[in-house]
């Protein structure tokens, strides 16, 4: 799509771009909370702007994946030093669980934190919850937090799905908040500040020229995947969805150039679901399949030839990730009863509990997609749970 409106200024750019934050910099300590997509419009990464610039950064903070990106889901990064830098780095995505949520003794030393991280508009996404964590680190040591907000990828328009309830919380959905939930990473932060009461630790350094409806290949800036498994915005718009592939034994395409666009296994019949699919269109706008096999080089079925199919977007204005999964799910579960399954193996930390229960946010929603219930109902069962988060939520928009 030709995008013909200014370039969109992130909240990065205009620290190092406005006297007014320059100043409020200077002579602090500093750390950053980065990974790889903390970069200029340029792609000079932010640490590296920093020490050009004389900024004193005193440790850096990695999320899920690492500093760099380059770890796979689920693997534990090492405390240790930035190899480019030579800084030293704390990992908040390590072995134990406790290892998610930065100790206030890590904040020692540190004046001010910056939090820059590209969100994909998802709740199983796990840099919301990181840097929602590190703020209320910050609240507790009585250092500031500066979110420096960047575009929600797909849009800061559609909200989709339920809210987790307090049983099923995990790192996929620490907070009660929507599936899809329309905001930017600096919006999230402000309504969680409010409702935990952190607001004196936040500052959002919001952005200039974003718009709501915006999808990314809009805003003019350069796309660097913020995870292994993100490698384009065609990802990231299935991924509301398609990351409920995870909680199943199906390949939801880890292990392609493809992910969550690619899904299948050994035992399904890509015809089948295909023409089952095709019956169910009048519910899926937005939305074209294509028959295919592939074979993932890691994680589940590596080197196993898997037949499914591969979801096309065909009208992003009305497609809806979140119910074109559920379809699918449901059509998995009528045409291969013996062979389809949910994930049974530990899951971000949790063991007692079903990764697709974990996902869905409630044992209730699995059940109802079980029962075959009709998508409408089903919808309706998903939003009756989500007053209080859509009242926060325009409370704390901070774009037209």
């Amino acid at each position: 799509m030709l995008n013909t409106r200014p370039r969109v200024n992130t909240g990065l750019e205009r620290v190092f771009a406005e006297p007014e934050f320059r100043r409020r910099l200077e002579g602090r300590r500093v750390a950053w909370l980065a990974n790889s997509t903390t970069v200029m419009p340029d792609l000079v990464h932010a640490v590296d702007r920093s020490l050009a610039e004389g900024l004193d950064i005193v440790r850096i903070f990695g999320p899920e994946h690492g500093l760099r990106g380059g770890a796979q889901d689920m693997l534990h990064v090492d405390t240790d030093l930035d190899p480019l830098t030579g800084i030293p780095t704390v990992s908040l995505y390590g072995a134990t669980e406790q290892s998610l949520r930065p100790k206030v003794a890590e904040l020692a030393g540190v004046d001010v934190v910056l939090i820059d991280l590209q969100d994909i508009g998802s709740r199983y996404y796990t840099y919301a919850y990181t840097a929602a964590y590190m703020v209320e680190a910050c609240a507790k040591a009585g250092v500031e937090a500066w979110i420096l907000d960047r575009p929600n990828p797909i849009g800061g328009l559609e909200v989709e799905g339920n809210v987790v309830q307090p049983e099923f919380t995990s790192f996929v959905g620490a907070f009660p908040i929507a599936t899809r939930h329309g905001m930017t990473l600096g919006e999230l932060s402000k309504l969680l500040a409010a409702r935990y009461g952190w607001q004196d630790a936040l500052t959002v350094v919001e952005m200039r020229g974003w718009e709501r409806g915006m999808f990314f290949d809009e805003t003019g800036l350069p796309w660097v995947l913020p995870s292994p498994n993100m490698p384009t915005l065609d990802t990231a718009l299935v991924y509301p969805g398609q990351c409920l592939l995870e909680g199943t034994n199906l390949s939801e395409g880890r292990g392609t150039t493809r992910p969550f666009e690619l899904f299948g296994a050994p035992w399904v019949e890509a015809q089948a679901l295909y023409d089952t699919l095709g019956e169910k269109a009048a519910d899926l706008p937005g939305v074209a399949w294509r028959t295919t096999a592939f074979e993932p080089t890691f994680q589940k079925h590596a080197r196993k030839t898997c037949c499914g199919l591969q979801l096309h977007v065909t009208d992003r204005q009305q497609f809806k990730p979140l119910r074109t999964a559920i379809v699918l799910l449901q059509a998995l579960l009528e045409l291969f009863p013996d062979d389809f399954g949910w994930r049974e193996e530990v899951y971000e930390f949790v063991a007692d509990r079903l990764a697709i229960d974990l996902l869905l946010g409630d044992q209730i929603v699995r059940l109802a997609i079980e029962d075959q219930m009709p998508i409408g109902e089903l919808e309706v069962l998903l939003n009756g749970s989500r007053a209080q988060f859509d009242a926060e939520r325009a409370q704390h928009l901070l774009y037209a």
